[in-house]
């Protein structure tokens, strides 16, 4: 009876270091994403939406940079892990209209496309492109224009892209992605100086695939 008692004790015991460990494992190796802040890039994404495009990892680090003004504003923003997988997005003040911006990163190609748009914000990604890739068009004029001559297709346009190892795949992978490159364009329309205000919907419609 010692003796069982002696074993139970012992296996109990090597069940809580074997736990103990795997929680350890888990912080130290695994909980990278979660040291960052709760909104990265000057505060212009929402953690969580990093989280559903990078695997998980032991570290990850974020940096943002702001360059340029009017029509020659870009704001970056980056997100690395230590596992080689990064999530990357610049946005920057184009004189190009939607239909261009739209032919220029899609409909040239045999590709299935998913877009999507509300309240003149548009955006797209290629589901055959090997890459986690997309692209998010907001009209806007910057305030240095005159406005007897401002071009009505000057927009902010977005590219985003999550290199390596990714989270999820296919359209949940695009749609990750577009949510991230839509938030770095509401952050970019407030520092670029859009002559026009304009309210964003919390998120744009999910997507729904069609061909180019």
């Amino acid at each position: 009876m010692r003796n069982a008692t002696k074993y139970l004790a012992l296996g109990a015991v090597a069940l809580c270091l074997v736990g103990g460990g795997w929680f350890g494992y888990q912080q130290l190796f695994t909980k990278g994403l979660d040291k960052l802040s709760a909104e990265v890039c000057d505060k212009a994404v929402a953690r969580e939406t990093v989280v559903r495009v990078l695997p998980d990892s032991r570290s990850a680090d974020q940096s943002a940079e702001r360059s340029g003004s009017g029509t020659n504003f870009s704001f970056r923003c980056r997100v690395v892990t230590s596992g080689d997988s990064f999530l990357s997005g610049e946005v920057k003040i184009q004189d190009t209209s939607e239909r261009t911006w739209a032919d220029f990163y899609g409909s040239h190609t045999d590709a299935t496309l998913l877009r999507s748009s509300a309240d003149g914000v548009e955006a797209l990604a290629q589901l055959d492109n090997h890459h986690g890739t997309a692209s998010v068009y907001v009209p806007c004029v910057p305030r240095c224009v005159r406005a007897g001559t401002a071009s009505a297709s000057y927009a902010l346009v977005a590219e985003a892209r999550a290199i390596g190892d990714t989270r999820s795949t296919g359209t949940s992978l695009r749609q990750a992605v577009t949510d991230f490159a839509y938030q770095l364009s509401k952050h970019a329309y407030e520092l670029g100086d859009c002559r026009q205000p304009r309210t964003f919907p919390a998120e744009l419609p999910r997507y729904q695939a069609h061909r180019a």
